[in-house]
């Protein structure tokens, strides 16, 4: 859903390097889902891309929307596996929920 070129550059790839390009669409459908799982809407990435019917939790993708997504990549990009032994980390506050939850109101309201 969002652009190799932006989600190498959030990664620090080369633009050239093609050697992890389906892991990172992975990751990128993945990061749809999630976002789309937390919002409970479904992610559009124009208003023309919206069915002509309508879909009254369309949701279409922003700066928002395009950074949480870039949060969960990354992240999933640099930890590969579910557990990191000898480090000790920290979730960045308020990162990819800061970006979203505010969009859950309109799918409630």
């Amino acid at each position: 859903m969002l652009e190799l070129d932006i989600i190498k550059l959030h990664v620090r790839l080369e633009p050239d390097f093609s050697e992890d390009d389906q892991l990172l669409e992975t990751y990128s459908n993945a990061a749809r889902r999630v976002i789309e799982g937390r919002t409970g809407r479904t992610l559009y990435e124009t208003h023309d891309a919206i069915p002509a019917e309508g879909d009254e939790h369309a949701l279409v993708i922003d700066d928002d929307i395009t950074t949480a997504m870039l949060l969960l990549i990354g992240h999933w990009y640099e930890t590969r596996e579910a557990v990191v032994i000898g480090t000790i980390t920290s979730e960045v506050p308020m990162a990819v929920g800061a970006l979203v939850d505010h969009y859950t109101h309109y799918h409630f309201a």
